[in-house]
Order: C-alpha cells, then structure tokens, then sequence
C-alpha cells in the first residue's frame, strides 16, 4: 500500500491558544512516528489566527527536536516571502542538527493576503521569480567552489531534499523541468489535480535528485469509530474554509452536527470546490476512499491532514488510517 505522511497546520481552537496548538502538533508526531507515517510536514501561512505555524523552520526544529526518526519538513516555505540565502541557512541548520530527517518544500504563494505580504516587505511580484529563487536556493546546497563569495552556512554540501508544491499548473510543470518531487494541494484545491498531474508526468526532466516522477497528494481524512462522529468532526473544517472563503478567517470552530442542514448554495458551493479531496467515516469507509483516490490518481505517497476540532478525536483519526490492516508496515 502506498505510504502515508502528515500535513498539519498546528491550528488553534476557538477557546485555545498558539502555545496549545504547538504543544499538540508535537503530540500529534510523536504518535505519527510511532504508528509508522513517513513524513510530517507543516505549513507556512501569515496572519491567520487559527493557525499557528507561521515561523515555519522554528516549529520543524520544535518537532523534529522532540521526535527521533520521523521526517520532518516545510509543506511549505512560500519562497517569495523570503531570500533564498536565509532559508537555506534555516534548512542548512535543521538538517545539520537532524541529519537525513528534513524535507524542505517550496511554494510560490505568499499564504497571506496582499495586506500582510507588505508587511513582510515583500513586494507582489516576487513571485515572478519564483524559479529563479528556487535555483538559487539549491545553488546554496552544493558544495561550496573555491573562491565562492556567498555561502549558506550550514547549507554547502547537504543533501537536503526539495520538493516543489502547488495548487495549479504552474507548480507541475515546474517541478518537472526542474525534475523535482511534486506536491499537490488536492485537499483544498482539487479541480486542477488530473490536468496537474498530466503535465508533471509528461513534462519531466530527471535530475541529481530523482530519477522518475513522485507525486504526493493531500487528502483531507476524519476517521472515527462511527460514521455519525466522523462526520460531525469534518464539520469544524467546513465552517473554517467557509469563513476563510467569506474573509472572516478564526480559530477552528468546534464541530456542529447539524451544520450541512443550515448551509446555503453559496456555502455549499465552495465547499464543493474546495473539498472533494476528503474522506470521512469508520476505518473501512476511509480505507476503501484512500485506496481508491490512490489507484485513481496513481500517487506514489498520500499527504492525510485533519482539522479536527478536539486534540483526542483528531488522534485517534491519524491512529484509524495508521492501524488499518493493508496500510500496517508500508511505511519507512
């Protein structure tokens, strides 16, 4: 069976705080490593206040340093927010500190609005460098030439893996004239997933990194012992992307049962394309989904995340898709 890794948010309940939800996502991989998911990765987003993940390279070392053989990384560092020098520093640190256990993906969105890009003096179109950025960046990660004049230290001569994310086509393509691994944001933004994965297969370039393509695809998972308490979990992610979509952006709000009941087309509208990519009931239920998402989109490694609002129910959610027979021992 394919391998499962863990994207989290670190994100903040309504009636918690940062220091909590930090505190948890350690928790959370520390369970994660011991039920066998290969990766977990947190996200880079600005201005959110239910999510606590923003200094995105201080929480991998938070995680990794209370963790021993999980692989640890950015899903991902959004590059135009940064220069390419200083995040090879940060990463140049965390995989000397953690050898072989850090992943570094990269992104080209700021995961902020404009408002807050400004005030990460950042102008809007640094995105248009995007892979001129990423280049430099893994410049910095080769050894260092004689006579060099810039050099990220630590950073020279790590074998560091990067990994190119995106929620369109750009990234794809991308990641395979770059012949990078790809990693695709199917659990918010699912309508570009088959044409994304189209042009990466097609369109890739073997590199020093990898030989052939790999793809990793999130998926939204809410597992649960029945079907009523997992679908009362998914709710609190509903009502948070239908907040963000609407500009009131909070803290994860807690689940409503009978939340769907109340929703308008507009409300049901974005959630429909916004979260198809998710599964949501008993270990059978969301087995069966993950096996069939996998075989429909031929993805070598699945991403699960889980917004749940309650830190026991979210376990055992990760706990359900970990200990499910056929996925038992598919992961290293």
């Amino acid at each position: 069976m394919i391998p499962l890794s863990i994207l989290d948010l670190a994100p903040i309940p309504q009636g918690s705080d940062a220091a909590e939800a930090l505190r948890r996502s350690l928790d959370l991989a520390q369970h994660a490593e011991r039920w066998g998911y290969r990766r977990f990765w947190l996200a880079e987003h600005h201005s959110m206040p239910g999510i606590a993940s923003a200094a995105t390279s201080v929480v991998i070392g938070y995680i990794a340093g209370g963790t021993s053989t999980i692989r640890v990384g950015a899903g991902g560092i959004m590059l135009p927010n940064h220069s390419p020098l200083v995040i090879a520093e940060q990463f140049g640190t965390l995989e000397s500190l953690f050898p072989g256990r850090i992943d570094l993906g990269l992104g080209r969105a700021p995961g902020s609005d404009q408002l807050t890009v400004r005030a990460l003096r950042r102008h809007p179109s640094a995105a248009d460098s995007f892979p001129n950025d990423v280049a430099e960046l893994m410049h910095y990660f080769r050894a260092a030439g004689p006579g060099q004049p810039v050099q990220a230290v630590p950073g020279a001569g790590l074998n560091l893996p990067i990994w190119i994310l995106g929620s369109s086509l750009y990234g794809a393509q991308l990641a395979a004239a770059m012949g990078l691994p790809f990693a695709f944001a199917s659990h918010f933004a699912p309508a570009m997933l088959t044409q994304a994965l189209e042009l990466y297969r097609r369109g890739f370039r073997p590199s020093e990194q990898l030989e052939r393509p790999y793809v990793m695809l999130g998926v939204n998972v809410f597992a649960a012992d029945t079907e009523a308490e997992a679908q009362t979990s998914f709710t609190s992610l509903q009502q948070a992307f239908i907040n963000l979509r609407l500009g009131r952006p909070g803290k994860l709000p807690p689940p409503e049962p009978d939340f769907a009941a109340r929703l308008g087309p507009l409300e049901r509208s974005i959630l429909e394309q916004t979260l198809s990519s998710t599964i949501v009931g008993t270990q059978e239920t969301v087995l069966r989904g993950l096996e069939e998402f996998a075989e429909r989109t031929g993805a070598d490694e699945l991403m699960v995340t889980s917004q749940i609002f309650d830190h026991e129910a979210r376990l055992r959610s990760f706990e359900i898709v970990a200990r499910a027979p056929s996925l038992a021992g598919s992961r290293s």
